[in-house]
């Protein structure tokens, strides 16, 4: 079992570092946050001599500029010519591809471990996660990374995890604006909206949106919309994420409209609802039953 220094006890990061702990690890929370340090037991601030006895030392924040603050200020000066780095945050390529380089000066092994799966996947630990980064740092991980995910997806060298997890959500964030635009076209025509849903998920328009979060309330009982949008994933995540893409398409040159237009959307939608889950959305093509009566 490993002794793990985790940055970042946030929604994501605390359950993922409690389900490392329940398998065993020695875990040791860190967090910027007095009010998330509270929430799990013996989290310190992270502090360079705080890792120093880190074998391996995870990362999950917000943003890449957050990740990159840590390393330089925490994780370069204390971390062991040993130790591991992971950084399961979901951030740019060229980041993460910047962060590598850096590692590789000091010496130490880097991998960019974005995962897909939610809180609820974070819980079980039955996370997806997206891995880039050299062979040996993958080998040495993939233990830590199977105690928190189900499926684990080695891409290649370093930044390779955060292109998969880009293009991921660029679909998740296309397959979300055609599931919304789908029920409010459904409605206005008048049909039934669960006869219209149980013909989806069982043809062709089947897909993990659909089924999870299908923006009519009533109609998928655990669905946010049935929960008065409350995430889930919120719309705010969605667009950072929908904009990473964009990021990376721009680097490319690839061309990619259905992924502005997504970003696009979400990016505005989450300045109004930024906190609400992304199928909230909806609210911007067709009324709610409940707001249709007031």
């Amino acid at each position: 079992m490993a002794n793990i220094a985790f940055i970042g006890l946030g929604t994501m990061g605390r359950p993922m570092a409690k389900v490392l702990q329940a398998a065993g690890h020695d875990v040791l929370g860190m967090d910027i946050s007095a009010e998330m340090r509270a929430m799990f037991d013996g989290a310190v601030e992270p502090t360079a001599a705080a890792i120093a006895e880190a074998e391996i030392i995870v990362t999950m924040l917000p943003e890449g500029r957050h990740v990159a603050k840590v390393h330089a200020e925490v994780v370069h000066a204390g971390a062991a010519s040993s130790a591991l780095l992971i950084d399961c945050s979901t951030i740019d390529v060229d980041t993460a591809r910047d962060l590598a380089a850096q590692a590789k000066s000091k010496d130490l092994m880097m991998l960019d471990a974005p995962v897909s799966g939610g809180p609820t996947g974070a819980e079980a630990g039955s996370l997806s996660f997206m891995v880039g980064g050299a062979d040996e740092a993958f080998a040495r991980a993939k233990p830590v990374l199977e105690a928190m995910g189900a499926k684990i997806t080695f891409f290649g060298p370093a930044g390779s995890g955060q292109a998969a997890k880009a293009c991921h959500n660029m679909i998740c964030g296309i397959t979300a604006m055609a599931v919304m635009e789908g029920f409010a076209l459904a409605d206005a025509l008048q049909l039934d909206l669960h006869k219209f849903y149980a013909l989806c998920a069982g043809a062709a328009a089947q897909s993990w949106t659909l089924e999870n979060r299908c923006p009519i309330p009533g109609v998928v009982p655990a669905a946010p919309s049935s929960n008065a949008f409350a995430p889930g994933f919120a719309s705010a995540l969605m667009a950072k994420d929908l904009r990473l893409a964009q990021a990376a398409a721009t680097s490319t040159g690839q061309i990619t409209p259905f992924g502005a237009e997504a970003a696009r959307a979400f990016t505005e939608f989450a300045r109004m609802d930024g906190n609400l889950d992304f199928s909230a959305i909806y609210k911007t093509l067709r009324a709610l039953p409940d707001e249709a009566q007031d």
